[in-house]
């Protein structure tokens, strides 16, 4: 029996938890920052810089103003516009394949992996004309997509990877790290993440020295020296005030991530424990890729009213993603066969994000569990 009553809240995010036991130290480097009234770019960014190089295994983190701005500035480095494709899975979030419509470049979709719901290689492989200029495969979750199958389709045409790793800080495939896999790696630091600013920011990574640099040029309007630009770029930089709020939150990252790892140990045997399995299709660990949950995302058929039930008896869930990229409006013109990702369409249809933040509970996931078995049985 749960000890949560039914009008109590599993929410299906707590920051203010993450907040509490940090408040006073994250005060102090905000207070620091607004002492130096360094503001844009300068010592904090360059410290948060070097620390996630160092942790990440890279030769550049080059910290932006956001997530989708590290993807857009990534596929400007590789100089992609007008005429090129760049193949995304059709299932993520819009940034994902809006960074490449942006450029002028068009999107080319392709239907994911029915059990991982990430981009299937042998689609790509399908997808691959001679106009394709990028791959971007998405670490959907928490957990690294099938960089292994895609790094041979990829090689096999000369054909650069970027990593849509805005979920999957501290992932691993083989013990190589999320944002290592491609030439180019992108993060996100949107406060949800498993590690959130207080706003937007976001990183790009590379071992390449010549794109780490262009990047850096690209973050400040290609300016170099200031005033002078070789090349055109954005206002892609990142605030001292966001880097220096990450560097309080990222050594207790190895915790949070060991923590949802837990609360989905615990899911796993509370469901099954339930006799659930056969109505729920739990997230899978893959050999030898190590998932940090940035969500617990579940498949049961009768989504909607599943959710309705939970959201009845205070818990939170959220959709990731309830209408993937070939059913958008916005991108209608390159889309020639609406029919073509069954895929897709299925996991769209199913699947349902619980709460799995590091200060959940064992009472709280036996309540979001008993909920969901008044709702599918």
């Amino acid at each position: 029996m749960t000890n949560i009553t039914d009008a109590a809240t599993v929410p299906l995010l707590d920051l203010q938890s993450e907040y509490t036991p940090l408040r006073d130290e994250i005060l102090a480097a905000i207070a620091r920052v607004c002492d130096s009234q360094q503001f844009i770019l300068g010592a904090e960014v360059e410290q948060l810089e070097a620390d996630l190089a160092r942790r990440i295994g890279v030769r550049h983190a080059i910290g932006v103003s956001s997530g989708t701005d590290a993807l857009l500035v990534s596929m400007m480095a590789l100089g992609i516009g007008a005429g090129d494709e760049v193949i995304t899975p059709t299932f993520s979030f819009v940034a994902t394949a809006g960074s490449v419509a942006r450029l002028g470049a068009t999107p080319v979709f392709v239907d994911v992996d029915p059990v991982t719901m990430m981009i299937d290689p042998e689609a790509v492989r399908r997808a691959l004309t001679p106009r394709t200029r990028a791959i971007v495969p998405v670490h959907l979750f928490g957990l690294c997509a099938d960089m292994d199958s895609l790094a041979k389709v990829a090689q096999a045409r000369d054909v650069p990877i970027v990593e849509d790793a805005a979920q999957a800080l501290g992932a691993t495939d083989r013990d190589r790290q999320a944002g290592t896999l491609g030439r180019l790696g992108c993060f996100s630091f949107f406060p949800t993440k498993n590690l959130g600013a207080f706003g937007d920011a976001g990183l790009v990574t590379t071992n390449d020295d010549a794109l780490g640099e262009k990047v850096r040029l690209l973050r400040n309007h290609g300016a170099s020296p200031k005033y002078h630009h070789p090349m055109l770029g954005g206002n892609f930089r990142l605030d001292a005030l966001q880097a220096a709020v990450l560097r309080v939150k990222l050594p207790h990252l190895n915790a949070w991530n060991d923590r949802r790892r837990q609360n989905a140990a615990i899911y796993t045997e509370l469901f099954t424990a339930a006799g659930l399995t056969v109505h729920v299709t739990l997230p899978r660990e893959l050999p030898q890729r190590h998932h940090i949950y940035h969500q617990y995302v579940v498949r049961v058929p009768n989504r909607d009213r599943v959710r309705a039930h939970l959201a009845a008896r205070g818990v939170g869930t959220e959709v990731y993603y309830p209408v993937p990229f070939h059913r958008q409006p916005c991108f209608a013109a390159v889309v020639q066969d609406s029919e073509a990702f069954p895929h897709a369409d299925a996991a769209a249809r199913e699947v349902l994000a619980l709460p799995i933040f590091p200060g959940l509970t064992r009472d709280q996931q036996q309540h979001v569990v008993s909920c969901v078995a008044e709702a599918v049985r």
